[in-house]
């Protein structure tokens, strides 16, 4: 039993118009949700033993620091053997670039672009 079957007044018992309403904006719903279309990525991977960036517009990327020493990413020092990850979170979602010093190190940087 539903809340439109009530035996009050009108259509006393009659569920239709109330299923229908639902029917209808259940329909509305369907017709209105963007279909997500699959677009492809290009994955890179890069070893950096200086200066650099990841650039502005990139869907995720990974810096590890697989050299003895450590190097710094956004001006922050990263010990030997750190790995960061960013990820821009969903569909469209892009990330803000990112500066790095691999001086005296090596960084292997893998990322995400269009």
């Amino acid at each position: 039993m539903s809340i439109g079957n009530l035996k009050t007044e009108g259509n006393k018992g009659n569920n239709f118009p109330w299923q229908h309403k639902v029917l209808l904006g259940l329909q509305a719903i369907a017709n209105n949700t963007s279909v997500v279309t699959p677009v492809m990525r290009i994955p890179t991977v890069t070893s950096h033993t200086g200066i650099g960036a990841v650039p502005v517009g990139t869907y995720s990327f990974s810096i590890a620091n697989v050299g003895a020493a450590a190097g710094t990413v956004n001006g922050v020092s990263i010990p030997a053997g750190t790995t960061l990850n960013f990820d821009a979170g969903g569909a469209g979602n892009t990330l803000d670039g990112i500066s790095f010093d691999a001086t005296g190190t090596t960084f292997i940087v893998t990322k995400i672009t269009a």
